[in-house]
């Protein structure tokens, strides 16, 4: 299974900070948009190919997951190439217990629950590497899982029971100290919540939505308030499991770029293409708003490319809170192309009777 460079895909180098990579995300996600390109399949795959990156390198523990055994990506194909039943990342556990009283490949057990459900929509690397790849594995992939305790131990800087537990794996207590010779830690683990993720497009945080999501086996109507942000988390109480100690169920929201509108909180910008003559005679010129009005915006003469104005109450609705944010409309002037000798002749003089200042001169002080 070919390995996928997520860093690659978004064009950023692998010390990117998140505002890199959602800044990259968000570029790419404009340019390969389904709703820019129509009817093209490889658009529509690349499209899908981004989100899966930025799902990855936007969640700090699957990204630590992914830097750290991505290198390791040969040994895991190896596996699988040779029909082993071993979880292809045993090489990796043994790597990071190796030495411990009782360790690998005997003395701790690891065990992977996971369900396709969760990981649909993904490509082939993204649920192998992050459902450890166990045939018949049942469950929620990358899930912490519940236990009466579990151990921390560290070596080489890593945690790697946090970092086993981030790809589906689970490590019982009394393990012994880590290759370092470091004494283990043991802590009791919570209630088994589960997570999963559902997407959004801007249209549906304008008015609110409902999905229809299945966790584990279980269906769960979710109601996604309007105004919910990007990354925001829905918790269902109570829902994961039964009796006093079910977890809870995290719906953890993904809204997906929009081909005109960006946003910035409650606010939303987006750019109005306009004539040469309406930036410099004025007019009134019809703006269709995210929510569908379509309204008029009225230019004042000698209007620049780049001006913004706005309009008030137009944005998204503030999340638990009361109104809405704004619209800020960024003009932009349009030059009229193909002109024939007499359009051109009268662009000279109109050039010339307009006697403009050279825009590039600094301005003279007062």
């Amino acid at each position: 299974m070919e390995y996928k460079d997520y860093y690659a895909i978004l064009g950023v180098p692998r010390t990117a900070s998140q505002a890199d990579v959602k800044k990259a995300f968000r570029r790419l996600a404009r340019q390969h948009h389904p709703d820019v390109n129509k009817g093209d399949a490889e658009a529509e795959r690349r499209f899908k190919e981004i989100n899966e990156a930025h799902a990855v390198l936007s969640d700090p523990e699957k990204r630590r997951a992914y830097d750290t055994l991505g290198a390791n990506w040969a040994a895991y194909q190896q596996a699988g190439a040779q029909g082993t039943t071993e979880n292809p990342f045993a090489e990796f556990v043994r790597h990071a217990y190796a030495g411990q009283p009782g360790g690998a490949p005997g003395g701790i057990r690891f065990e992977y629950r996971g369900s396709a459900e969760d990981l649909a929509g993904f490509s082939d690397f993204f649920r192998t590497f992050f459902a450890g790849g166990m045939p018949g594995a049942t469950g929620r992939a990358g899930a912490r899982t519940a236990g009466a305790t579990a151990s921390s131990a560290t070596a080489d800087g890593i945690d790697y029971d946090d970092l086993l537990q981030g790809l589906g794996f689970e490590s019982p207590a009394g393990h012994g100290p880590s290759r370092r010779g470091r004494g283990a830690t043991t802590r009791t683990a919570p209630a088994r919540d589960v997570e999963a993720t559902t997407e959004v497009t801007l249209e549906e945080v304008f008015t609110g939505t409902t999905r229809l999501l299945q966790v584990d086996g279980h269906r769960y109507q979710v109601t996604i308030p309007a105004g919910v942000v990007d990354g925001q988390r829905i918790r269902l109480s109570g829902k994961a499991g039964s009796g006093p100690g079910a977890g809870d169920v995290y719906v953890r929201v993904q809204v997906l770029p929009h081909p005109t509108f960006e946003r910035h909180g409650a606010d939303l910008t987006r750019e109005l293409p306009i004539t040469l003559g309406e930036a410099l005679l004025g007019g009134e010129v019809p703006v269709q708003t995210l929510g569908g009005s379509r309204l008029l915006l009225r230019i004042p003469r000698e209007t620049q490319s780049g001006r913004t104005f706005r309009l008030a109450g137009q944005g998204l609705p503030r999340f638990r809170g009361e109104g809405r944010g704004d619209l800020y409309v960024r003009v932009r002037v349009v030059l009229p192309t193909r002109l024939d000798d007499r359009a051109r002749e009268l662009a000279a003089r109109f050039v010339e009777a307009a006697a403009q200042a050279d825009p590039r001169r600094p301005a003279a002080s007062a």
